[in-house]
């Protein structure tokens, strides 16, 4: 009964450390280039890139192609 006991606090702790030491990577990591979602690109440049000839409708019907 105290060696599984004794192995119970050994796992706990061990389990512990690791944690904080995540947690404290996570914390005290600095990224040396920071995510910039759409910057480069305005919001105009994105709508002129998206195509406006066939946009799918709200009820969700396709617009046919014309055979020619």
């Amino acid at each position: 009964m105290k060696f599984e006991t004794f192995m119970l606090h050994g796992l706990f702790i061990a389990s512990l450390l690791v944690c904080s030491l995540i947690l404290a990577a996570m914390v005290t990591t600095s990224t040396t280039m920071p995510v910039q979602l759409a910057h480069e690109n305005g919001i105009g440049a994105q709508l002129l890139a998206t195509p406006s000839s066939c946009a799918l409708p709200p009820d969700g019907v396709i617009c046919p192609r014309v055979a020619g």
